[in-house]
């Protein structure tokens, strides 16, 4: 709070034919990864061919999600549909820990039962699939600066690209080597890696869903500044969350002390000035009571 980012924009329908073109090259990468990793006998390969047709999946609820998101507030929702957005973010993320999650029961099966894997067909897929990656990524990376959704989405793609990686590593050493073990190690790493990038995602996600103030926020700092103000008495039912990733909001009760309410207005005005000035809060709405009638033992943040 209190930050002020700097934004890089981009024109929405540019934006939504970036998305396409990324949903398209995915969805084509993934068929020849399952392809090449069932002619190879390669888990890994597979498992790099899942988490890429789940990017192709991210992307096309990324894609649906800005659209959705554009919407205008209307009687059914009031405050709008920018949450959706949010909400595909969580659904991405929760599809990644899946698709980790089962990668590591393959893993651990291979270990038991080893295959026998084609090396050279192994690197030359998973050398296009880190290109693709790649395209994917710039296609997605200025967009994912300012927005949580196609951050999820381009994570997903990022992932995919270490893992490829990996997975031509693993491709040279079953030619060199003949070791069959690799493959399924490999597969482990891109799961791990998988869980940790998406645990320490989805929490954010969360916080917001969850109307959680923002990360950072100084609540305390917060009230002092209000109840520093000239004519205030005192501050309760303070709410703080964030309407998405981009803008705060507060609801509070302000009590204007004993022989100020005439200036309720002009305190009502300089609380607002001051909480976009030093805290960047945008969206306030404040109820004013006097001092004598004031909420019965008032608490400052109180369950609704």
């Amino acid at each position: 709070m209190g930050r002020h980012h700097q934004h890089h924009h981009i024109d929405a329908q540019t934006g939504d034919r970036r998305v396409a073109l990324a949903v398209v090259i995915n969805l084509a990468l993934s068929f020849v990864q399952i392809i090449g990793g069932i002619f190879s006998g390669s888990l890994a390969l597979i498992a790099d061919a899942m988490h890429n047709f789940s990017d192709a999946i991210s992307l096309i609820i990324a894609f649906g999600a800005r659209k959705i998101a554009r919407r205008a507030a209307n009687a059914d929702m009031t405050f709008g549909y920018g949450r959706a957005e949010i909400v595909a973010a969580l659904v991405n993320y929760t599809t990644l820990i899946m698709v980790g999650l089962y990668l590591i029961y393959e893993a651990i099966l291979r270990f038991f039962t080893p295959q026998d894997v084609d090396g050279w067909l192994v690197i030359i897929i998973a050398g296009l699939a880190f290109l693709v990656d790649l395209a994917t990524a710039i296609l997605t990376y200025t967009m994912s600066k300012t927005s949580m959704n196609i951050r999820a989405a381009f994570l997903h793609n990022m992932a995919d690209a270490l893992g490829s990686v990996a997975v031509i590593f693993a491709g040279t050493l079953i030619l060199l080597y003949d070791w069959r073990l690799i493959d399924p190690l490999t597969t482990l790493l891109i799961a791990g890696y998988i869980l940790w990038q998406s645990f320490r995602e989805i929490g954010p996600v969360i916080r917001i869903l969850m109307l959680g103030s923002p990360p950072g926020a100084n609540l305390e700092k917060l009230v002092d500044d209000i109840l520093g103000l000239e004519g205030i008495d005192d501050i309760h039912h303070a709410h703080l969350w964030q309407i998405d990733e981009h803008r705060t909001a507060l609801d509070a009760h302000l009590v204007i002390k004993k022989g100020s309410w005439r200036d309720a207005d002009a305190i009502k005005a300089s609380a607002k000035q001051r909480l976009q000035d030093l805290h960047g809060i945008s969206h306030t709405t404040l109820e004013l009571e006097r001092s004598a009638n004031a909420c019965p033992a008032p608490q400052i943040f109180a369950k609704i």
